[in-house]
């Protein structure tokens, strides 16, 4: 039996825009297996939106070939994708069925078949019972919401979704995992990007980071997470520590990195039980007190942070 070929496959994908001195995707290979949720991160800038973007025909690589299901990208397969963008695409004077209807309608779907998607999207986002309401006098999760399902009133093969959850209240946001959830194990392939590291962690099968147009990690969560070792101490303090104590930490047998970020002060170290022991105590001395501690703790935001650096960026640098 031969297996199904991936989703998405990409060979040699670049892309540098007018004026730029560097390209914002560089010759990215990757491969996307088909039914998983696979996430994709990077910091501002990173190249995350143009990759996407290509991968949706919504911009031409300068280089590089895609492959949708094992066929060369073409506007016949673009079809067969869905996307949520980060900004809110509907129509606020429309009601939520007139909205599906507007871009159902722009898929091609007609008669019968529209109104088994718009019936079957409204349960998905649940606002079957707010079908009849104006976009604008909904709150921002169900617009949220809405927005999701507008992407699948064409019943596509893979979703795509760019920061699916900003400024949305908690139980919208569990509503959104959880329908990602259901239409995954019903056989939607998906891609995820958000800069939420727990939704990711908490969602997704594999991943990619991207930083500045390259792959810089990919694989299972697993293998992510285990890029960092587990001999890590994080201490959340109620003050900064003074230079004296900052030395004293950093020299600590089998101490091999220090980090300080304001109130937090991350360990490395080989021993890291004996280590927490000596560090609080000199914590003690510095008259500061410990808010919280973790030891041995592991979380995609540590990776991401290593992988990337702790540094802000400016998305047009």
């Amino acid at each position: 039996m031969t297996a199904a070929p991936p989703i998405v496959e990409v060979h040699g994908l670049s892309k540098t825009y007018a004026g730029a001195e560097r390209p914002a995707v560089d010759n990215v290979e990757l491969t996307i297996a088909r039914g998983c949720i696979f996430g994709l991160l990077g910091p501002n800038g990173a190249g995350k939106t143009t990759l996407m973007s290509m991968l949706c025909g919504l911009l031409v690589p300068s280089d590089g070939e895609i492959f949708l299901n094992g066929q060369p990208a073409a506007p016949a397969l673009w079809r067969r994708i869905g996307l949520v963008p980060q900004d809110l695409a509907l129509y606020p004077s429309l009601t939520a069925r007139e909205n599906l209807a507007y871009f159902g309608g722009i898929q091609g779907l007609r008669d019968a078949a529209l109104a088994r998607r718009i019936d079957f999207c409204l349960e998905t986002a649940g606002l079957t019972t707010l079908a009849d309401r104006r976009v604008d006098t909904f709150s921002g999760g169900l617009k949220r919401r809405l927005n999701l399902v507008v992407a699948l009133i064409h019943e596509p093969e893979l979703l795509i979704l760019d920061e699916p959850t900003v400024g949305i209240d908690p139980q919208s946001r569990h509503f959104i995992y959880d329908s990602l959830r259901r239409l995954n194990s019903a056989g939607l392939s998906i891609i995820y990007t958000s800069h939420y590291m727990e939704e990711v962690e908490r969602l997704c099968d594999e991943l990619a980071v991207i930083d500045h147009g390259h792959i810089v990690a990919r694989g299972t969560m697993n293998d992510i997470l285990n890029r960092v070792p587990s001999g890590g101490i994080v201490l959340r303090l109620d003050r900064d520590l003074p230079e004296r104590g900052r030395s004293a930490l950093a020299a600590l047998p089998g101490v091999e990195r220090t980090e300080f970020d304001g109130h937090t002060v991350v360990i490395e170290s080989r021993t890291p039980e004996a280590t927490l022991v000596q560090a609080l105590a000199l914590v003690r001395e510095a008259e500061a007190h410990v808010l919280s501690v973790s030891l041995g703790a592991v979380n995609l935001e540590q990776v991401f942070l290593m992988l990337t650096g702790n540094s802000l960026r400016d998305p047009s640098a």
